[in-house]
């Protein structure tokens, strides 16, 4: 049905310039692969009930952010020589059947210990230590805030990061404590704390 609606319609992809999609009824997890499969252009998230949403294309300033802070990340990792980083193209499917991709995962040796050598070409079927989402002009900030905490925080990752440039505001989640807010970009450094130690960010290339 989805993937029906999809091929009918020649202008989706101009649509999608417009705001994030959502697919009016839930599929299974082999429905969404197959329309992953399907239309592999498109960046789209599943729910754990089932909602597929087809999300908007990055704009020039956000898909900068992302390459800076993926930057950060892969290089912390390569000089650490531990763990795996994922771009935002990743889909990771979580244990409660969400399939979600985060602006930045980094998965450390442990738990990709976890993962059959034979599972390259398949979604990351493990909980990542560590993400981060950056805001972009099209999110809404509250969206945002319930992912951290139902879909990150709830699944088991260590160390979750919330960017919003527009307001020069970072949240930082760690399991079982006060979400702690972190205000001005301006010579403010976010931490990897003791997940990715010695990671430094500093917020200051972020601000539009």
């Amino acid at each position: 049905m989805a993937e029906s609606v999809l091929a009918e319609r020649t202008d989706f992809i101009e649509l999608l310039n417009y705001g994030p999609i959502q697919l009016e009824g839930p599929l299974s997890v082999a429905e969404f692969i197959s329309l992953y499969l399907k239309f592999p252009e498109l960046q789209m998230e599943r729910e754990k009930n089932g909602k597929v949403t087809i999300m908007t294309p990055v704009k020039r300033g956000s898909g900068k952010r992302e390459s800076i802070l993926n930057g950060y990340i892969w290089q912390w990792a390569s000089e650490q020589g531990n763990g795996e980083v994922y771009s935002p193209s990743t889909g990771i499917h979580l244990p409660s059947g969400a399939i979600k991709s985060p602006d930045c995962a980094w998965v450390s040796e442990h738990r990709l210990a976890q993962l059959a050598e034979h599972e390259e070409e398949t979604f990351l079927k493990v909980v990542p230590d560590f993400v981060a989402e950056i805001r972009s002009d099209s999110d809404g900030l509250a969206k945002l805030k319930r992912k951290m905490t139902e879909t990150w925080m709830a699944s088991g990752v260590q160390l979750a990061l919330l960017i919003d440039p527009y307001e020069e505001k970072a949240w930082i989640y760690r399991p079982g404590k006060k979400v702690e807010v972190l205000s001005g970009f301006k010579n403010n450094t976010l931490s990897g704390e003791k997940v990715l130690p010695g990671l430094q960010i500093p917020l200051q290339p972020f601000i539009p």
